[in-house]
This record gives structure tokens, C-alpha cells and sequence, in this order.
């Protein structure tokens, strides 16, 4: 029994949902929900909120160009700014209006005589929407490390996207357990407060010099007052973003340029020869995710840290034992483990027309149609869908191209009242091949082991290709590449315009 009906259904309240939903608007569709398992908006912003929490992408470029932000304190802005800035996204667009808080989606269901998704929801009656955007975003559930013992640690455990603030580190013996982008971000600030800190690393990462300057408020003036010359700084961020791409995208000789500078900068700031060797990656760089810090090599050297590098074999109830056979005693654990990326699987059950479950279909490594769309699930829609990850540019971009899609295809769908666009199997398996085929020769097919890739090596993740490649492959909705269903033959003369075929429910 169902209490609702909507034109659509987004589920996620992030930046990707919010962002949908102001687009929406924007086309004049205010009959929409937004479905949020949390109590606030701000998707990974809300969530990560460790010391030091800040985004690596320049915040002109890391926002969207249709809600510019003329206040940025900073060139990077941290966590709470960014927070705030989606705050002031929902109350500018009105949006707060559409969202449901509390409201967990268990599971979609695609109704194929009604061209219409059954939400599902915990604990609440369901709710039927003709297009549903799945917004929940790949970085929304953190994940503990699968490692031997972890449930017989006493100590407080606690991980960088669930962060306990009434916990102390003042005096405490503390271990931080992974080196990547959070892991560089939370050692610099635990080694000013707490007795000793040491840091376990698996691999190590190649390090770019973050240079955080602030905003003058003369430059915010000028942003706010001339919108043009944020718009030009906007694309000149872009531009030199887009550069970046023939080092990290690709192997290539300015692949040697990257590391020699990430080099430069260990020598420069590492003094001791023994520590910058542990430090020294033996991949390429861009094979895993490029590290912008300036401050976490100092941190590492600071008298109350150390790196350990002997892996770990389990922990104990006091502490963490390497395969050496030392045990390391701590008053708490902090793991900078990442989340858990769904590369093969979905977030919850889809099941789509005939039955078919996009979870099973995905279990050997998800794809879609130009990331957003899968055939056999018509209506549904998905922002940072499979190989839709940037490795040299800003998510925004990518997430804003997407979300235009999107929008475009459920306006065609309600101008003309069609039931239905579904992607062509043969399309969407022909684009499939082609990315595939391109990502052999990208550095993140390169050899080494990261979070892009599944277990046996199928990549899911990432695009492979410059930004303005995939903003310009989601410019427009090609009808060719649907099926489309229209509701009754009356829409055969107005979708026959569009010069697609169309079958009538």
C-alpha cells in the first residue's frame, strides 16, 4: 500500500541530491522528494568531520558553476565551509521544502505496466515515483578494515567518516591506521595534541604541496560584484586541472614530471635518507589517488610520531601486533580506511523490468550507460555511476554534467508523457567495450592494487579520459540510443518529432 506518487524520487541528500534537485527546479519540476537517510544534508561533508577534514580540489572548482560562492575563506576550503555552502544551496533554492529526512530506502522496485519505481523505505510505507536518481554517493558508508581481532581491541576505535569529538587525545597514545587522503589530513592534527602517535602505512602515496592561501576580501568583493571574474578564475583552475591529465590519466612522460616534483618535495622536506625511503612510492603516480598535503611529512617527523611500515597482523586487546612480533599498546586506534566503494554490487536492492536484479548483474563489476543510465532498469538514473571517477579534476564537474543529463532525459520524458526511456542494450554494451578498452592504457590499469579496481582487476570506477571528454559525451540525451514507451498512441505524433522509435504501452 503506497501513500504517495511522485515525478521523482532522489535518494541522498549530498551534493549530488541537492544538486539535482535545484536543476529540477530550475526545469519547472517541483514534484519531487528528497529521500535522506541522515538528519542534515551534506552527504560525505556531514559525515567527515576529523581534524584537518578538507577538500583537495580548489573550492572555485570544487562547488557548481550554476551556485557560485563569491565568500570562499580559502584556495581549499575544509569541511565545514563546504557544509555550509550546501546549507546555502537548500535554503537559496528552496529545497528544504522536498526533504524527507530519517527516510531510509531499503530497496526500487520498477513496475513495468505502470512505468512506475516503488521506493521502498524502513520502517515507513512506500512511496511510487515515475524517475528515481540515486544520489547516494559512492563515499557514504565508512569501512573498517578486515583485520584479524579488531572486535577484542579495548580501546576506543574510531574511524576518520565517524568521528567521536567528546573522545580526548590530549595525552593519549594513539595509532593511525592508513596513509591516504583523510589518513594525511588527521596525523598533522593528532600530533599537536596527543603524547605519541604512530602511523601505520601500507603503501605510501605521492605527495603534492597543498598551498592553502586565504581570500583577501578585496578578491571577494570583486567575485561578487564583477560574477565574471569568479567564472574566468573558475576555468582557469579548470584549465590547469585539465593539464593535469597527461601525467595522472596516463602513463606518459609527464608521468616522470609529477613524481620528480612529488620527489623534490619528499627531499625537500624529509630529511632523514631512511624515512623518505619508506615514503618512496614504487608505482606510478596517478596509479592510486594523489596526496595534497603540506603539512604530513612534517607531522611524521615531529618527536612524538612514527611510521611503521611491517604490516599488521591482528590486534590484541591492547593495542595492534605487527608480523614481526611486536605489539604496539595504544589508548585508541584511528582508522583512515576509506569506505566501502560499491565497484560490484549496488547500495540496496534494484530490481528492474522482468525481475532482473542490478546487484546480480553487477557482481563481476558494475557498468552503465555513459555512467548515469542501465538498460533493463528504465527511469532510473545515477550520479557518480560506474566510470564516472575523475582522477585530475574536481567531482563537481563530472557530478554537474550528470545531473544535466539527468535532468534533460525526465523533462523529455514528462514533455512528451512518455511511460518510459530505457537504454538500448546494444548501446549501452558498445560503450562499455570502448571504455574498457581505453582504461588499459591508463595508470590506474597500471599495476597497483587501489579502491578503483575489484578484486580480479575489472576497473568500475573511473573514466578514462580529460573532463571535458566527459561533460561533452552527457551535453545531450540522445533518444537513438532509447527505448522509448510512450503512456498511449496518442504520444506517437508528438515523440515521431524526436526522430526516435517509440512503442506504445
Amino acid at each position: 500500500m503506497t501513500t504517495s506518487s511522485l515525478s521523482v524520487a532522489i535518494i541522498g541528500a549530498g551534493f549530488a541530491g541537492i544538486g539535482a534537485a535545484i536543476r529540477l527546479k530550475d526545469q519547472g519540476i517541483s514534484d519531487f522528494a528528497i529521500f535522506e537517510r541522515g538528519t542534515r544534508v551534506g552527504g560525505t561533508w556531514r559525515d567527515n568531520t576529523y581534524p584537518g577534514a578538507a577538500c583537495d580540489i580548489p573550492s572555485r572548482l570544487y562547488s557548481y558553476s550554476f551556485a557560485p560562492n563569491p565568500d570562499w575563506s580559502h584556495t581549499y576550503s575544509g569541511s565545514a565551509e563546504i557544509l555550509e555552502y550546501i546549507d546555502t544551496m537548500v535554503e537559496s533554492a528552496g529545497i528544504a521544502p522536498h526533504i524527507r529526512f530519517e527516510h531510509t530506502v531499503s530497496g526500487v522496485e520498477y513496475d513495468e505496466q505502470a512505468g512506475e519505481w516503488t521506493v521502498n523505505l524502513d520502517g515507513r510505507e512506500p512511496v511510487r515515483a515515475r524517475s528515481v536518481i540515486v544520489a547516494s554517493g559512492p563515499l557514504a558508508n565508512a569501512s573498517l578494515p578486515n583485520i584479524p581481532g579488531i572486535e577484542t581491541y579495548e580501546g576506543r576505535k574510531i574511524h576518520s567518516a565517524r568521528w567521536d569529538h567528546d573522545y580526548d587525545f590530549a595525552g593519549k597514545k594513539v595509532a593511525v591506521v592508513g596513509t591516504g587522503a583523510s589518513g594525511v589530513q588527521i596525523v598533522p592534527e593528532l600530533v599537536k595534541v596527543a603524547k605519541s602517535v604512530k602511523v601505520f602505512q601500507r603503501t605510501p602515496g605521492w605527495v603534492i604541496p597543498r598551498v592553502n592561501t586565504p581570500t583577501g576580501s578585496w578578491l571577494k568583493r570583486i567575485y561578487k560584484d564583477v560574477p565574471l571574474a569568479e567564472k574566468l578564475m573558475r576555468s582557469a583552475w579548470f584549465w590547469g586541472h585539465e593539464s593535469v591529465a597527461l601525467g595522472v590519466v596516463w602513463d606518459s612522460p609527464f608521468t616522470r614530471v609529477v613524481e620528480a616534483l612529488s620527489l623534490a618535495n619528499l627531499r625537500m622536506q624529509v630529511k632523514d635518507p631512511w624515512l623518505r625511503r619508506q615514503l618512496k612510492p614504487d608505482f606510478s603516480a596517478g596509479c592510486k589517488r594523489l596526496l595534497m598535503t603540506s603539512d604530513f611529512y612534517p607531522a611524521l617527523q615531529a618527536d612524538n610520531c612514527k611510521l611503521v611500515t611491517w604490516p599488521i597482523a591482528r590486534l590484541s586487546a591492547k593495542g595492534i601486533r605487527t608480523v614481526e612480533g611486536i605489539e604496539h599498546q595504544f589508548d585508541a586506534i584511528v582508522f583512515a580506511t576509506g569506505f566501502e566503494v560499491s565497484k560490484a554490487g549496488t547500495p540496496f536492492p534494484v530490481v528492474g523490468i522482468d525481475g532482473r536484479n542490478l546487484a546480480a548483474e553487477w557482481s563481476k563489476g558494475a557498468y552503465a550507460y555513459r555512467s548515469v543510465a542501465v538498460s533493463g532498469y528504465p527511469n532510473l538514473y545515477f550520479t557518480f555511476g560506474p566510470n564516472s571517477g575523475p582522477g585530475h579534476s574536481s567531482a563537481l564537474v563530472y557530478m554537474e554534467a550528470q545531473i544535466d543529463y539527468i535532468v534533460e532525459a525526465i523533462s523529455k520524458l514528462q514533455q512528451f508523457g512518455w511511460k518510459s526511456l530505457d537504454v538500448r542494450p546494444e548501446v549501452q554494451a558498445r560503450y562499455n567495450k570502448d571504455i574498457q578498452q581505453r582504461l588499459q592504457s591508463t595508470t590506474w590499469n597500471s599495476g597497483c592494487q587501489s579502491w578503483y579496481l575489484t578484486d580480479d582487476g575489472f576497473n568500475a570506477t573511473m573514466f578514462p579520459g580529460f573532463a571535458t571528454q566527459y561533460v561533452n559525451q552527457l551535453r545531450t540525451v540522445e533518444l537513438a540510443d532509447y527505448k522509448i514507451t510512450a503512456a498511449s498512441r496518442e504520444d506517437d505524433g508528438a515523440e515521431q518529432s524526436s526522430g526516435a522509435s517509440v512503442l506504445t504501452a
